[in-house]
């Protein structure tokens, strides 16, 4: 089980694939998403990676923080999240996660807030028909309609479908097909869309209902912390060049 990345969500566009067809696709963007932390079995109980992206303004950071990132190596970050991998998958704290980390044609997981839609009534939130047009109602053809029993029970049951708050809920998508990758911009294009509003933050995992393709570089694509090594063993060259290593 490798990593995920932190990614931005910077809207939609379509791409045209090479047999002419427009496909809609989400464009994610890296934004700096580094290793700022590693947690191990042996001290954590659990084996994960902390990731951090995005760029946070020191006054911003809390003392607390400020120290974690001081001891990484790495500038503030704006975002910060734990992705839960096998030992074998650990990388290096102070690595920077590459678009490639993912393959043309792989299927990924994509997990974001949705967008927060306010105080909403029946027919937006649950997709109710609403009431008659016609035949005696009046004012009330969007209301929800009768909401208890009789006498027995006598109560409106837990989890009643009723008008409430919609959105910003935590949602994820599975086997979302990534189309395209670009290591340079550090952008990743998933086709379809994907939960959460423009600039939203959205976790890009493996899916966990699909194989990961023999491509998919393990323990993934990354650069190491002095930007010395690119440990991407199916993308990277057979002889590094002077000043950088393979792992």
């Amino acid at each position: 089980m490798r990593t995920g990345l932190i990614t931005k969500k910077m809207g939609m566009t379509r791409v045209f694939l090479e047999d002419g067809r427009s496909v809609p696709v989400t464009v994610l963007s890296l934004e700096g998403c580094q290793v700022v932390g590693q947690r191990t079995q042996e001290r954590d109980g659990y084996v994960a990676l902390q990731l951090g992206a995005g760029t946070a303004k020191v006054k911003n950071v809390s003392k607390g923080e400020r120290g974690h990132f001081a001891k990484a190596k790495v500038e503030p970050k704006r975002h910060v999240a734990e992705f839960r991998i096998s030992p074998e998958n650990l990388i290096d704290v102070g690595a920077a996660l590459t678009a490639n980390h993912f393959v043309d044609g792989q299927f990924v997981d994509a997990t974001g807030i949705t967008i927060g839609r306010g105080f909403s009534g029946v027919m937006k939130r649950w997709n109710f028909r609403g009431l008659e047009a016609s035949h005696g109602v009046s004012v009330s053809h969007r209301s929800h309609g009768s909401t208890g029993q009789r006498q027995d029970p006598g109560k409106v049951f837990r989890g009643k479908k009723m008008a409430g708050h919609y959105g910003v809920d935590r949602v994820t998508t599975q086997n979302l097909q990534v189309v395209r990758t670009d290591v340079e911009r550090g952008l990743v294009l998933v086709r379809g869309a994907i939960p959460g509003a423009k600039n939203g933050w959205v976790y890009l995992r493996d899916a966990v209902k699909r194989p990961l393709p023999k491509e998919a570089p393990k323990p993934g694509a990354f650069r190491a912390a002095e930007g010395a090594a690119v440990a991407d063993a199916a993308a990277a060259p057979a002889t590094a060049p002077e000043g950088e290593s393979q792992s």
